[in-house]
């Protein structure tokens, strides 16, 4: 469900998908082929939340900006399900892991991965090209070309899911 609020209403771009039970509230931007999965809620009420091209919001991720700031996520972003997110930044490519948090004025940056179940604290900052695990957080080596390969075939089925939501959509029984 999309829902204008404070004179701002979200935007989303071509041949994205969001599920009738995702909240998606204010100043949020989604841009092409994207998955917003059930349950999601992405709140633009206090800041801006833009998310890049062929990124997938998978079921249940909370992501919510900073005051008065901008939540940039990238293109071709994973962000799995449960996570919640509250940063700044997650550079384009970037994985984060089911049930991961990314507190208050986190960044990551380019093809990061950040395991199942970690924790990023408040202003932490995770180098790209790395992967991070832990609570909290800690790098623990860099990023593989197989880690690559096995991300970008995930990153291809949501976008192929948004593309049969959008052609089949949904029944209810």
């Amino acid at each position: 469900m999309l829902f204008e609020f404070d004179g701002k209403r979200p935007v989303i771009g071509r041949d994205s998908y969001v599920s009738e039970t995702a909240q998606v509230i204010g100043d949020v931007v989604i841009g092409d082929n994207c998955y917003v999965g059930h349950g999601a809620i992405l709140r633009g009420d206090y800041g801006r939340i833009e998310i890049g091209n062929g990124t997938a919001v998978e079921e249940a991720v909370v992501i919510h900006s900073p005051p008065t700031g901008l939540y940039r996520i990238g293109k071709s972003v994973t962000l799995g399900h449960g996570a919640i997110l509250h940063g700044t930044m997650i550079g384009d490519f970037s994985v984060i892991g089911m049930g991961a948090i990314l507190s208050i004025f986190s960044e990551t940056g380019e093809w990061t991965i950040v395991g199942e179940g970690s924790l990023v604290r408040a202003n932490q900052k995770i180098p790209g090209r790395m992967v991070a695990v832990g609570n909290p957080a800690k790098v623990v080596r860099d990023v593989t070309p197989e880690d690559q390969e096995l991300w970008n075939y995930g990153k291809k089925v949501y976008v192929d899911l948004a593309l049969k939501y959008l052609d089949k959509g949904m029944t209810l029984v």
